[in-house]
C-alpha cells in the first residue's frame, strides 16, 4: 500500500496559492486511482483507490503546513505504510515553474511541511514529487513567505494544467513501476513548458 500525501493549506482563502499545489495534484489523482468519497480523518481528508494493483490512500493534511506530520505519520501508523511507501507531493522553490521532480530522502530545504513531516516520521527516507514554482520575480514585492502564499499569474495559470497532469502521471508511474524507475524515467526528460530560471541573485529560502 501507498500513502500518497498532498500538502497544502485549508481554507477557500489559500485553495490557489503556489503552496497548495500538492493538494491540486491529489484532487488530479482522484479520478485515474478511482477513489472513494473524501472523509475527515487523521486531522485531513482521506480517499482510498488503487491503481496498477497497489492500495493508495490519498491524504491533504488539514493541520496548515506546519504541522502536516501530525496528519501523515498517524495514517502511516494506521495502515501500517512504511516511510519507502510514503509519497509527498510540494511546491518546490528550488525549480523553475513547470518542472516536475521525484527523488527520495534529504533534507526539507526550509519546507515547513516537510519539516514536520520528516520530525514525525523520525526519517527523511520517503519519496518527494517536487513541483516547481520557482523563486520570486524581480517585479515582485513582498517576502518569499508572501510570494509561496499568492495566486499563480495568469501565464502560469494558462500553463498549470499540464503541470498537474505531469505530476500526476509522475505518480502513477511510481505506483506501476516503483521509485527507482520512475525517477530515471521522469528526471531525464527535458520536461516542456518549464521556464527557465531568470538570471538573478536567489533571496533567502522561506517555507510556510
Amino acid at each position: 500500500m501507498w500513502l500518497v500525501v498532498g500538502l497544502g493549506n485549508p481554507g477557500k482563502e489559500y485553495a490557489s496559492h503556489r503552496h497548495n499545489v500538492g493538494f491540486m495534484v491529489v484532487d488530479e489523482l482522484a479520478s485515474p486511482v478511482r477513489a472513494d468519497a473524501s472523509r475527515d480523518k487523521f486531522s485531513g481528508v482521506l480517499a482510498k483507490g488503487s491503481s496498477a494493483g497497489e492500495d493508495i490512500a490519498l491524504l491533504k493534511p488539514m493541520t496548515f503546513m506546519n504541522l502536516s506530520g501530525d496528519s501523515v505519520q498517524p495514517a502511516a501508523a494506521f495502515f501500517k505504510v512504511p516511510p519507502a511507501n510514503v509519497l509527498v507531493i510540494h511546491d518546490e522553490l528550488d525549480l523553475p515553474f513547470g518542472e516536475v521532480r521525484l527523488k527520495v530522502g534529504g533534507g526539507h530545504a526550509g519546507h515547513n511541511g516537510l519539516r514536520s513531516i520528516i520530525q514525525r516520521l523520525g526519517t527523511q527516507e520517503f519519496a518527494r514529487v517536487r513541483v516547481g514554482i520557482g523563486r520570486p520575480p524581480a517585479t515582485f514585492r513582498g517576502e518569499v513567505a508572501d510570494f509561496v502564499l499568492s495566486p499563480f499569474d495568469a501565464s502560469e495559470r494558462a500553463e498549470l494544467p499540464d503541470v498537474l497532469k505531469r505530476a500526476t502521471e509522475i505518480v502513477l508511474d511510481v505506483l506501476a513501476r516503483g521509485v527507482a524507475p520512475a525517477m530515471n524515467a521522469h528526471n531525464t526528460k527535458k520536461l516542456q513548458g518549464a521556464k527557465a530560471p531568470a538570471k538573478r541573485e536567489a533571496p533567502p529560502r522561506s517555507g510556510g
